[in-house]
């Protein structure tokens, strides 16, 4: 059992999907090898990333199981397990665990929101029947919720509720909340753009799309910073910046998605309401690309 969070690179993989919208599940085993040998820290599967807002809940469950299969022990696997529904999170949550999940990430419930008593017990309901560490997960440009700083200072406290990846993109929140990070409590940066910032502020790494192209590099951004060698880490940081507007351009995963496609790595397509990029942001993201030496 993964007694703490990992450190480093997370990668919120992409679900590949078959020429016929069917997820593909040989291309997924691939690319967490992929991952692993090119020194991703962890792997996020069925986040935002992943998109399983258009999943099944039994396509989930194959994605979970083929993922915990795949990597047998070798790099954690961290599963979305989140709703705007509490119960079926607590189910999700309970499922994946039994299932063999190092970790999960629980979103705030997007839609119907909740008030502070409602977002406590929301995740509290979860964390108090699981004995795998949760993360929690604050993006309120996806669900309309901005978790309190109060709130993430009472959660902090529970025993199982280990993490939280902070994707609002502000750094006042993030500097808010820091107060909170510990040995017992982790946050990581929700956003490539600002990775070096979140590290300066106790961050323990990124939970990141960059890394679904570039593992190894987004690998070393973090491990430079927390060994030391903040000019590296920066450098780093700035050299890639450009690309992770790009792979912003339009809604993620769209973007990098068609990345790793222009690279051959035939990840497939999307799923409605997600359809192919722009062609004038296309050539944009390629053209980024190439400058990164990815073309």
């Amino acid at each position: 059992m993964l007694k703490k969070l990992p450190e480093g690179s997370i990668v919120a993989l992409i679900t590949p999907f078959s020429e016929n919208g069917s997820v593909n599940f040989d291309k997924l085993r691939e690319l967490i090898e992929w991952h692993i040998a090119h020194k991703t820290d962890g792997i996020l599967i069925l986040g935002t990333t992943g998109e399983s807002s258009t999943m099944t809940h039994w396509e989930d469950d194959d994605v979970v199981r083929v993922a915990i299969e795949q990597a047998d022990g070798r790099i954690p696997i961290i599963v979305g397990a989140g709703s705007n529904d509490s119960h079926t999170q607590l189910e999700k949550s309970l499922k994946y665990e039994r299932m063999g999940a190092d970790a999960l990430l629980l979103i705030s419930p997007y839609y119907n929101k909740a008030n502070r008593q409602g977002l406590i017990d929301h995740f509290k309901l979860s964390a108090d029947n699981v004995n795998i560490p949760i993360i929690l997960y604050n993006i309120p440009g996806r669900t309309g919720v901005n978790i309190p700083v109060d709130v993430v200072e009472e959660l902090s406290h529970h025993p199982m509720i280990q993490g939280i990846k902070e994707a609002s993109g502000s750094l006042s929140y993030a500097m808010n909340i820091a107060k909170f990070v510990g040995e017992d409590f982790k946050m990581y940066s929700g956003n490539d753009d600002i990775i070096v910032p979140m590290l300066s502020l106790g961050a323990s790494g990124v939970i990141s799309v960059l890394a679904d192209i570039l593992p190894e590099e987004t690998h070393d951004l973090v491990r430079a910073f927390l060994d030391g060698d903040v000019k590296k880490s920066l450098d780093l940081q700035l050299r890639y910046l450009d690309l992770i507007h790009k792979l912003f351009i339009e809604v993620n995963p769209i973007p990098v998605k068609e990345a790793m496609n222009l690279m051959g790595m035939g990840v497939g397509g999307y799923r409605l309401p997600l359809c192919p990029m722009d062609e004038k942001n296309r050539e944009a993201l390629a053209a980024s690309m190439k400058e990164a030496g990815l073309l």
